[in-house]
């Protein structure tokens, strides 16, 4: 394998700002090849679908060359492939299909370990028709998710399951095949958030076994686009169409408007910068993506490690969780310092670090409110060891 971060920072032109970027939460850094790709297709010209010229031609090439991606991506059939805005838009319209169905008594599932956009769509939709909702509830020491309560957690009313397969606050990778094999006894519906672990891991939506899988491109540094991704086009077919179009069919059914074209380009272009992450990939665009992300998560699971070590073993500094299984993200709290504070002043030595109050999501869950909150690292793939003592260093200043 082949993981050079030299090769890969020279990808980033926004690494010259000379800040050092752990704010992955909210997205990567966009590599020059995918503003490129957006800019190149914005001076084309490109119109709507169903023209027998050009323009109208490039743009369903465009879109069915984004649905290709994604599904080389994930694992899944470019067909089953739905294009949006954003994961959480695609989620949000999903819940809505779904829950047209869903009566008085019925039930879904969602864990205190997911994303507000992951959980929010699920219970409003579920407190409108009177359905319950039901927690999986994680590990306060470890931030686990632990599948055996699923046995207790779903039932022969659970419509649906929801999980994410990676945490963005904490790290966590939950064991979502067991859930899943949980929840399809009874026939619920399951989808998973797989945001967070796509830049990280490669991913096998057959193998995984959801329904339906949902990622959004900014989290690689990729556009503002976002893909839910069926596994049986049948589940695609049967639900109510949303289009606008009455003749819509397959994906198009789940999309509503036009699409923003140069960013479906982007799209496209910044899963091929996926698939180079490894220069010794080679291949199909599919085998290079599991070769690529396979490097990828071995160089920041040494990384993580480093990281962690180091943290840890200062003693004004607590790690919160410690998964089994992670991707490179992680919080942590400084003694009888406020998270804002400590992250003003990383901000003052050059580091991009989020704060989070701890009021809402997983921190809530943890009570990490009432000791002022946490600070967020998302490792990059551009994230390297000088940058990781960097932090370490001025961390232990405030010792």
């Amino acid at each position: 394998m082949a993981f050079d971060v030299a090769r890969i920072r020279g990808l980033f032109p926004a690494l010259g700002d000379g800040w050092i970027h752990f704010d992955g939460a909210a997205g990567m850094l966009v590599p020059e090849q995918v503003a490129s790709a957006v800019s190149t297709a914005m001076r084309a010209p490109v119109s709507g679908p169903g023209g027998a010229f050009p323009a109208s031609q490039r743009a369903e090439s465009i879109v069915a060359a984004a649905r290709r991606a994604v599904a080389d991506l994930v694992g899944g059939e470019p067909d089953a492939v739905v294009l949006g805005p954003s994961a959480s838009v695609l989620l949000g319209r999903l819940v809505d299909v779904l829950s047209g169905s869903w009566t008085l008594g019925d039930e879904v599932v969602v864990s205190r370990l997911d994303e507000q956009a992951n959980i929010a769509p699920w219970v409003r939709s579920a407190k409108r028709v009177g359905a319950g909702v039901r927690w999986g509830e994680i590990d306060i020491e470890t931030c686990e998710l632990p599948a055996w309560q699923y046995e207790s957690l779903v039932g022969p009313r659970t419509k649906a399951v929801s999980v994410t397969y990676a945490s963005g606050s904490v790290g966590t990778r939950p064991d979502v095949p067991t859930v899943v094999e949980i929840a399809k006894r009874v026939g619920a519906t399951v989808v998973v958030d797989a945001t967070y672990a796509a830049p990280f891991l490669p991913l096998d939506l057959n193998a995984i076994g959801a329904d339906a899988l949902v990622v959004s491109a900014q989290a690689w540094g990729g556009p503002a686009v976002g893909a839910l991704v069926f596994r049986d086009q049948q589940l695609l077919e049967s639900l109510p169409s949303v289009s606008l179009d009455p003749n819509a069919r397959g994906a198009a059914r789940l999309e509503l408007g036009p699409h923003a074209y140069p960013l479906l380009a982007g799209l496209v272009a910044s899963i091929d910068y996926l698939a180079g992450l490894d220069d010794a990939a080679t291949g199909s665009r599919r085998e290079r993506l599991l070769t690529s992300l396979g490097s990828a998560k071995s160089y920041h699971a040494g990384l993580l490690a480093q990281l962690s070590t180091e943290l840890r073993s200062m003693r004004h500094v607590m790690v919160i969780g410690d998964a089994m299984r992670r991707i490179p993200a992680l919080a942590f709290t400084v003694a009888d310092r406020k998270a804002a504070e400590v992250a003003e002043y990383l901000g003052e030595q050059g580091l991009c670090v989020f704060a989070d109050e701890g009021t809402s999501g997983v921190f809530a869950s943890l009570g990490v409110g009432e000791v002022g909150g946490a600070l967020r690292i998302g490792l990059a793939h551009y994230s390297n060891v000088f940058e990781i003592n960097q932090l370490v260093r001025v961390l232990e200043d405030l010792g």
